[in-house]
Formats: structure tokens, C-alpha cells, sequence
């Protein structure tokens, strides 16, 4: 049992994602339907319809949540301290020189081993 009062704003949810849902069934519908009708139009109420779809979303409590973490997120972006050129390009050489060195000791590790076994077997 949930401790947290529904308030009146969320009590519709159901009804609400079963407009989502009915929206979306019904555009997928409507576009093999009107197949004959030119792509751009057909992509232009597809845009409207998806339109819809998110503003109606943004009105569920779920929808309204990931709203929040989009707001949030981009809040924590803008902290973020990105390298500068300079420093992607040296830390790149150096990935890459890691890489190299790892395949050719992985390299080796197989030679040896393949020598070894045609050794044994003859």
C-alpha cells in the first residue's frame, strides 16, 4: 500500500496512456492505409501526432518524472569540464598506442603457443 496521496492530477494516468496508446495504433494504421499519399505528408502528421503523443505524456506522473531527470541532467551537463583539443588528441595516442602494444603481446602470446603445440603434436 503506498503511503503517497494520488493527487487528483495523476489519477487519469491509465486513461491517459490508453490515448497514447490508441494514438500511436491508429498513426501506424493510418500510414499503411494512406500508403499512396506522398512520404512528406504522411512524415508531417506523424510529427504532429508524435507531438501529441509527448504532450500528453508530459501530463502523466511518469512522464512529468522523466521530464524532470531531462531538466536535471542537462543541469549536471553544464558542469561537466570537457578536455580540451590538446588533451583528446594526446590521450588518444596514447589509447591507441596501448592498443598496439596489447595486440602485439596478444600476437605473440599466439605465435608461441601455435609453435608450441605443432612442436608436440609434430
Amino acid at each position: 500500500m503506498s503511503t503517497k496521496p494520488e493527487t487528483q492530477e495523476y489519477r487519469l494516468d491509465l486513461v491517459k496512456w490508453s490515448i497514447i496508446l490508441a494514438i500511436i495504433a491508429g498513426g501506424i494504421y493510418a500510414n499503411s492505409y494512406y500508403a499512396v499519399v506522398e512520404p512528406i505528408y504522411r512524415a508531417l502528421v506523424g510529427l504532429a501526432m508524435a507531438g501529441l503523443v509527448v504532450t500528453i505524456m508530459l501530463q502523466t506522473e511518469k512522464g512529468a518524472a522523466v521530464w524532470s531527470l531531462a531538466r536535471e541532467a542537462r543541469v549536471e551537463i553544464r558542469k561537466v569540464v570537457w578536455p580540451t583539443p590538446q588533451e583528446t588528441s594526446q590521450t588518444t595516442v596514447i589509447v591507441v598506442l596501448v592498443v598496439i602494444f596489447v595486440a602485439l603481446i596478444l600476437w605473440a602470446l599466439d605465435s608461441g603457443l601455435s609453435w608450441s603445440v605443432q612442436n608436440v603434436i609434430g
